[in-house]
């Protein structure tokens, strides 16, 4: 990284806080794209006569572009800064909506998911850019936590309102509501948002306490190999850490939540709609509690945090497909709660990446911790769905609990090959840094 000496940069004025606020708004309808198949699982299998594992491919198909999308918009941003790539990036969502909205077909529909995928990978790195360009480095890790926290409201969006109009409207009216919003923030992003502040000639992060300044270079670091970060125990912890914790709440609120809830126990649409907003502002609630506690307890991360979030997770879950008969509402509220942890756990594998990394290769430790994520995700999604279909009950007219019960197996034993991973890999790690003697052969 370049750098020099200047003089203090004074608080961020209200254009920078006006950029920031049209990013956190696109990311906001970024997530809300991202989970609009969710809320309406069950009428997107009647629309397209598709039983669970292709409604599973949906899903799976696009957090696979978007994870995939990870390497190249880091270097586009790197080379072409934020605007143009959040404005290329919302052009994609609204088209993926627009052929969601007018999707004949099976085929069409995961050609809009993919869309979908390509546009959303765009949205938060370039959010994140913006933070560290209009902002003192300073503020950076409270306003990254922010923009992750009001991002997450997306999910609400679309869990409540766009379930609503879907059943007061009709699937071509709703999706193409969502593609002109794309379009409308594809406007305001270009109109309002600018790379970096028009004092300054690069993408840069200042320093307000000593003046020093930093050029910003993409969240990806090319000129590492991926070998290098993975040789690294810290980063194998930081990816099984990623892997472990926030898979099942994504599997329960991208696609099977509202199903499981609605054909399998029961619930009105708006009941289950309500459950699982708790988990959406579970997860709010508890980013900054975990977040804190992370950096309070630095070298007892996995086994004060992780390790809990993971045991909390498997034991609702366990216990909700256990129950005789339909679980009773506080226990469907209490896993809500319990999927809520993973999110903000799940950030703490960004924490071991940076904490047992060097400078020059953090970029592509975290490239490869947020991979865990999306591979475990992408496993439960294509699972659950694999299991419904074996069952003979992969449609909505053909969904039961029973059948739900023992395709909701499928997570466990994800779960338990994260946690014993992570158990190895902090034990390699802390011998690796000297906190523990190295083992005798």
């Amino acid at each position: 990284m370049q750098q020099q000496s200047v003089s203090p940069t004074s608080s961020p004025g209200w254009r920078a806080w006006l950029i920031w606020s049209v990013g956190v708004a696109a990311y906001m309808l970024a997530i809300t794209n991202r989970t609009s198949l969710g809320a309406v699982g069950v009428e997107a299998a009647d629309r397209f006569d598709a039983d669970a594992s292709t409604l599973a491919l949906f899903a799976v198909v696009q957090l696979a572009v978007y994870g995939g999308m990870q390497i190249p918009i880091g270097v586009l941003l790197d080379k072409y800064g934020s605007r143009p790539v959040m404005t290329v990036g919302m052009i994609l969502m609204a088209a993926g909506q627009l052929t969601m909205a007018l999707s004949p077909s099976i085929g069409i529909a995961i050609l809009a998911r993919i869309l979908l995928g390509a546009g959303d990978a765009a949205i938060f790195p370039a959010v994140l850019r913006l933070v560290a360009t209009w902002f003192p480095a300073q503020r950076g890790p409270l306003m990254v936590q922010f923009t992750g926290i009001l991002g997450q409201a997306g999910q609400l969006v679309a869990l409540v309102p766009l379930a609503a109009f879907l059943h007061a409207t009709s699937w071509t009216v709703t999706f193409g509501s969502i593609a002109g919003l794309g379009v409308l923030f594809t406007i305001l992003v270009y109109v309002l948002i600018r790379n970096h502040p028009p004092e300054r000639g690069a993408d840069i992060t200042v320093n307000t306490d000593t003046g020093v300044i930093r050029v910003v270079t993409s969240s990806i670091d090319t000129g590492v190999g991926i070998r290098a970060a993975w040789a690294h125990p810290g980063t194998r912890l930081a990816f099984w850490s990623h892997f472990t914790t926030p898979f099942a709440g994504t599997a329960f609120v991208l696609l099977w939540g509202m199903p499981f809830l609605t054909a399998g126990e029961g619930l009105d649409a708006a009941h289950a709609a309500a459950i699982i907003s708790v988990y959406v502002v579970a997860g709010m609630a508890l980013g900054p509690i975990i977040g804190d506690l992370s950096r309070r307890l630095p070298n007892h991360r996995s086994l004060a945090l992780v390790l809990p979030a993971v045991g909390v997770q498997m034991v609702a879950w366990i216990a909700v497909i256990a129950v005789p008969g339909t679980a009773p509402d506080w226990m469907l509220y209490v896993l809500a709660v319990a999927l809520g942890t993973g999110g903000p756990a799940s950030m703490i594998a960004f924490d071991h990446a940076r904490t047992h990394n060097p400078s020059q290769r953090l970029s592509t430790a975290t490239g490869v911790t947020n991979a865990g994520g999306f591979i475990a995700a992408l496993i439960a999604i294509f699972l659950i769905g694999l299991a419904l279909d074996i069952q003979g009950a992969g449609t909505p007219s053909t969904y039961s609990l029973e059948a739900f019960r023992i395709a909701f197996l499928a997570p466990i034993p994800l779960w338990v090959i994260g946690v014993v991973f992570i158990v190895i890999e902090r034990k390699r790690t802390r011998i690796r840094i000297g906190m523990d003697p190295e083992r005798k052969r």
